[in-house]
């Protein structure tokens, strides 16, 4: 899992570490910095989590809009779109938090491709939000295997992602739900209870 997760911080800091290389740019050295921290604080969360496996107690007021932005800037992106349709706020855990969407976000560009828009927005039958994709989708007899660990629909992938998802949603004592989206593709729908 750990492993899983620092992939994405660690693909960004080669990448802006090379095009400072190439054209001397300080501002890629600042991208690399924020890559570097987001390293450490999977890496302090995931070994606390792997400790202890316990669901989240100590929340805090999380801006889904914020945390999704933030979370699209750590992950290789190449030509997507994000759309945020949101201003809920949520209470948990924000390094987990970061998990979920940092695993969707980098699930959708793998799977959908490089140009793939990904919104996030409310659930309008109940209190919750949804990230979903323009994506071909999950076909409906695979979704629920989907979030088993080790599933996975490319070759030499590591099938932890969407494992992660599940796991961050129930630690929040939260359900996840996996259907098509409006537009085709994936939509993942977490219910939050408020």
């Amino acid at each position: 899992v750990l492993s899983h997760d620092l992939r994405n911080p660690v693909n960004v800091a080669q990448g802006h570490l090379e095009l400072a290389r190439e054209t001397g740019e300080d501002r890629h050295f600042d991208a690399v910095d924020r890559a570097l921290g987001r390293i450490a604080e999977l890496t302090d969360d995931l070994l606390a989590l792997a400790r202890t496996g316990a669901p989240v107690n100590d929340s805090e007021a999380v801006h889904l809009a914020g945390i999704a932005g933030e979370c699209w800037a750590t992950v290789p992106t190449d030509d997507a779109t994000l759309v945020v349709d949101t201003d809920r706020t949520v209470s948990g855990d924000e390094l987990r938090l970061k998990q979920l969407f940092e695993n969707l976000f980098r699930n959708a560009v793998e799977h959908a491709g490089e140009s793939v828009t990904v919104t996030v927005g409310d659930l309008v039958d109940g209190p919750g939000f949804y990230v979903a994709d323009d994506g071909p989708g999950i076909p409906a007899a695979d979704r629920e295997r989907a979030f088993e660990s080790g599933y996975s629909s490319l070759v030499g992938n590591t099938g932890l992602g969407l494992a992660i998802v599940k796991q961050v949603a129930e630690a929040h004592g939260w359900t996840v739900r996996l259907t098509a989206g409006e537009n085709g593709g994936a939509r993942f729908e977490f219910t939050t209870g408020a």
